[in-house]
């Protein structure tokens, strides 16, 4: 059975859609899947069984990388094309069946929306493997402290927590008696992104562990599943704690949890104080130009957030 899988070019929401993907690979025997995603997200797709092919968009002008990924797709008679851009490209292809995203209900997270394509109710959850590792001593090394993630980045400035907090609530996990005595601070972040990390990294010091920049997306994977928990702005990595089993805890103000919270039993989301409303939409608001949008969220509100969560998961047996 040959499928088309075309999902996002944006990390977070081609993680959301890795249980979609689960679940087509464990439905259907024999079944060989051409994934069609982002250059930076291609790599985690190539864990899957049943995946054997992953073509990689790199976005152009005119919208260039239709037409490349169409060439790539023509030439094969697919038995399913599964389209979560809800692009024109789908209708044109020779397949003997099309599922092709529509618009979300209202209130409806993406993971359901997704779910809601071959209707599966629950929707499956998203989920990652992790690659045979080359750098297992490092990785040990730094996990025997015992560490906590977090992720202070995102694509855009408004959705991004002050670093002081993010100091504020280190400092609070990791003292004596804290819920985290005395670990470790991974600091993650993607290329580009090292001058917003820097003040974080060196208020932490010693403790702090840099991850921001240095790593392939596969090696962030594979130091993300060591952490304990992680705390992190509404991003794609966000999404890679949640999916890869990771108690997180996603941090809100200028976006929606109800549409874009980490999923899963083990992850909650916590919000700004000042409503999504207030902050969004007005005529002021540009998400490329719009100054921080999350002073509404205080340090100690996402501490009590994050004890809640590690109460709940001790509560049904979670191993720390």
């Amino acid at each position: 059975m040959r499928v088309l899988f075309i999902t996002s070019t944006r990390i977070g929401d081609a993680i959301l859609s890795t249980g979609l993907l689960d679940y087509l690979c464990k439905t259907y025997q024999g079944i060989e899947v051409t994934v069609a995603s982002g250059v930076l997200s291609a790599p985690l797709f190539r864990q899957f069984p049943g995946v054997c092919r992953v073509i990689e968009i790199k976005k152009g002008s005119f919208n260039s990388h239709w037409i490349k990924l169409w060439s790539n797709t023509i030439g094969t008679a697919w038995d399913l094309v599964v389209d979560l851009r809800g692009s024109a490209l789908s209708y044109i292809l020779i397949t003997k069946r099309r599922k092709i995203i529509g618009r979300p209900s209202s209130g409806e997270h993406r993971v359901e929306t997704l779910g809601r394509l071959f209707e599966l109710s629950p929707p499956p959850s998203p989920r990652l493997e992790i690659e045979n590792y080359k750098r297992d001593r490092d990785l040990e090394g730094i996990a025997s402290h015992g560490i906590i993630g977090l992720g202070v980045t995102a694509n855009w400035l408004p959705k991004i927590w002050p670093g002081a907090r993010f100091v504020e609530l280190a400092d609070a996990l990791t003292k004596k008696n804290g819920t985290f005595e005395n670990a470790k601070v991974a600091i993650f972040g993607g290329p580009g992104e090292e001058a917003l990390a820097k003040p974080i990294l060196d208020a932490l010091g010693d403790q702090a562990v840099d991850f921001v920049g240095n790593l392939t997306i596969t090696e962030t994977a594979a130091f993300l599943k060591k952490c304990k928990v992680f705390v992190g702005n509404d991003s794609g990595l966000m999404h890679m704690s949640a999916a890869l089993g990771v108690p997180t805890l996603g941090l809100f103000g200028p976006s929606m949890p109800e549409h874009y919270g980490p999923w899963g039993p083990h992850a909650r989301s916590v919000r700004s104080d000042i409503s999504f409303k207030e902050l969004v939409q007005t005529p002021q608001f540009d998400h490329r130009k719009t100054d921080n949008l999350m002073q509404g969220l205080s340090a100690k509100k996402v501490l009590k957030a994050l004890e809640k969560l590690v109460s709940e998961l001790s509560e049904k047996g979670h191993n720390w």
